[in-house]
């Protein structure tokens, strides 16, 4: 249902991402503030800086006094559940004393002050005016008053009532005791209790992630009724003269997972793939391996890059070992001179070009591709479903496979990926990188000689800013960069998210050749980058960047095998704690299960990039036992399409799908 507000609130909603009545009540409280009255033993018990909350009225007047620079107002209270008075401290609020006056019955929020003997004030409501002691506090824009939402929220579940129809199956609803959708609504805005949120939010949960696991089995569903005429059959004795010709052997995981994809690409069924393993295991050699047993068939390869410096580094190492092999290899991104792009477009149209390696190009209305059979995209993550889908359209139903560096816990995967089939890449080819973690603080003096070791041995270093101006300190990309340039003239290059392709491709090559070995960058470096020997990397503020994409980042060094040094920045004593992690473990998933379990999922690389839903109601990190009972109850669901009680559940997901499809 469409809102109807002043043009002013609209236009506020809008930014928020609010467009109808069910967005207003999709918008979740982010915590509830608490007005019940503390109990005389806790009263009793009092501790510096505990919560307190009094009920009773006001004594006297308000009086204003001021410490320091700010006005404050004090006054004395009556509180009700162990009659006595206490003095009251409300910082910074002179204005009070228009606002309250002599025996005004209040509820008071305070935080206890030992030694002051005083309560300061944190909130307070009129206590005729609490229609619940749980008060839902919501992210808002500042200039948006929380009482102003509260009322659009009881309008918008009136405005709603009787239309906010059950998609829960009765089925379902009896066997976990779970309320009406709306019924549901009602008591996460409105709550009486710490009950009705709970039993709101469960069945707001569940609904959700039922939802999301019966569109990942249709999808799933639709994707195996897919079929395509394999007019050319894969040679395996071609194919394996291939891999022995290679200049490295395959690892038993790689070896694994080769046929787990030559599998699906010899099967009728299309294949929808997720390829993932931790940075260096890997990848690339099978997407190579794939693209050759896709030309053995005659068709072509698209491969996907999120950057064009990326796109150019898979442009350059598979024309290296394929070209030699007759098999044309072409480069397609937005920089190219109008003449090269018309060149590549038309390779491409014509099937001259076997191999299309670019960014999201790829997918633009003028390129033709003359027989698309396979579509490999790169940090996956990086791209929409629709980027994804619209480049797999472009050929006649193309196999699938998505590659991703950013490991992602199996519980979470098999929520987030329940429409793909997975293979993982748990080894590391040869033997694992030999990088050394250290925590160090901004004085350091390793920083510097870390800095002078690699300049004398001939080495690089990656400089790592979460910030291009403003850091903490002095730690902005360009602080830092002016700061090391000051002390290595000529020898510091600078690379951040606001240079153009050119800056930035100049910057890359610039440290990858050697004439500036030192590189100062954000995280733009994080994917991708391969520069063999790179042997230290210096993290500033690591406590901005996930766990994971603090991992991401140490991928780039260590890749010649010497011994190499990663130093996270960091003052922050406690937060700096966890980051003991990377110190520990250099296993991408064993340091994604403990981003999961410290800061949710959120902050894994995989989860928040598009691509992923925004889940109004779920929480990855806590409510994964909930997830594994909707996928279970999901294929339940489908097994059982013909019975009328799931008619409707069913009806919404196809539509829901559907019109996804054609976003």
């Amino acid at each position: 249902m469409k809102l109807v507000t002043s043009p002013k609130l609209n236009s506020l909603l809008m930014d928020m991402g609010i467009h109808s009545y069910y967005g207003v009540i999709c918008h979740m409280p982010r915590k509830y503030e608490s007005f019940f009255p503390s109990s005389k033993i806790a009263l009793l018990n009092l501790k510096d800086k505990d919560r307190v909350c009094l009920e009773g009225n006001l004594i006297g007047n308000i009086k204003t006094v001021r410490f320091s620079s700010s006005s404050n107002s004090r006054f004395y209270f009556h509180n009700d559940i162990d009659e006595e008075d206490y003095e009251i401290l409300a910082w910074n609020r002179p204005y009070l004393s228009k606002e309250l006056f002599n025996d005004d019955k209040l509820t008071l929020n305070c935080i206890y002050d030992q030694s002051r003997h005083v309560m300061n004030l944190l909130s307070f409501k009129k206590t005729s005016s609490l229609s619940s002691r749980l008060l839902p506090l919501y992210s808002l824009p500042s200039s948006y008053p929380e009482y102003s939402f509260r009322s659009l929220v009881k309008k918008a579940l009136n405005e709603l009532s009787g239309s906010i129809y059950d998609r829960i199956p009765t089925l379902f609803r009896n066997k976990y005791k779970l309320i009406s959708r709306e019924e549901a609504f009602n008591k996460v805005h409105f709550p009486s209790s710490l009950e009705d949120i709970r039993q709101g939010m469960r069945t707001l949960k569940y609904e959700e992630a039922l939802t999301f696991s019966l569109h990942n089995v249709l999808i799933r569903e639709e994707n195996a009724l897919l079929r395509r005429e394999r007019n050319n059959a894969i040679s395996r004795k071609k194919l394996d003269e291939f891999i022995l010709s290679l200049p490295f052997s395959l690892t038993e995981d790689q070896t694994k997972v080769v046929n787990e994809i030559l599998l699906d690409m010899s099967s009728p069924k299309l294949m929808y793939r997720l390829l993932q393993g931790d940075v260096g295991s890997g990848k690339t050699l099978v997407a190579l391996i794939a693209t050759y047993a896709n030309y053995l068939r005659g068709e072509q390869t698209a491969l996907m890059a999120p950057t064009s410096s990326l796109a150019k580094q898979h442009y350059d190492y598979f024309s290296s070992l394929l070209s030699k092999l007759g098999i044309k290899v072409t480069l397609l991104v937005g920089s190219m001179g109008k003449k090269e792009k018309e060149d590549a477009l038309e390779e491409i149209k014509n099937g001259n070009s076997n191999v299309v390696i670019g960014t999201h190009a790829l997918f633009s209305k003028d390129v033709f591709y003359a027989n698309l059979g396979l579509v490999l995209i790169d940090e996956q993550h990086k791209f929409g479903v629709n980027q994804r889908t619209t480049l797999a359209n472009k050929g006649n139903n193309a196999d699938l496979l998505l590659m991703s560096a950013t490991p992602i816990p199996r519980t979470l995967s098999l929520t987030l990926y329940g429409d793909l089939d997975v293979s993982t890449l748990n080894h590391f080819p040869f033997k694992k990188r030999d990088v050394k973690t250290v925590i160090v603080e901004e004085k350091s003096k390793k920083i510097l000689s870390g800095l002078k070791y690699c300049l004398e041995n001939k080495k690089k270093a990656y400089v790592i800013s979460p910030q291009i101006e403003k850091g903490e300190g002095n730690s902005s990309c360009l602080d830092v960069y002016k700061k090391l340039e000051k002390r290595f003239p000529g020898l510091v290059s600078l690379c951040h998210g606001k240079m153009n392709e050119e800056e930035k491709e100049q910057a890359l090559n610039e440290f990858k050749s050697g004439k500036k070995p030192i590189l100062v960058a954000t995280s733009i470096v994080e994917v991708g980058i391969d520069v063999k020997d790179a042997n230290l990397m210096i993290v500033f503020s690591p406590t901005s960047f996930s766990l994971s994409s603090l991992h991401q980042l140490r991928g780039r060094i260590g890749r010649d095998g010497e011994r190499s040094y990663c130093l996270l920045v960091s003052d922050k004593g406690l937060e700096a704690d966890k980051l003991k992690v990377l110190v520990e473990s250099n296993d991408g998933f064993k340091i994604a299960e403990e981003d999961l379990r410290l800061r949710g999922p959120g902050t894994l690389a995989g989860v928040k990039q598009s691509g992923l839903p925004n889940f109004n109601f779920v929480d990855l990190s806590s409510d994964l036992m909930m997830f594994a009972k909707a996928r279970e109850d999901a294929s339940y669901i489908f097994a059982h399409k013909e019975e009328k009680q799931f008619n409707f559940i069913l009806f919404n997901a196809k539509k829901e799908v559907e019109g996804a499809s054609l976003a």
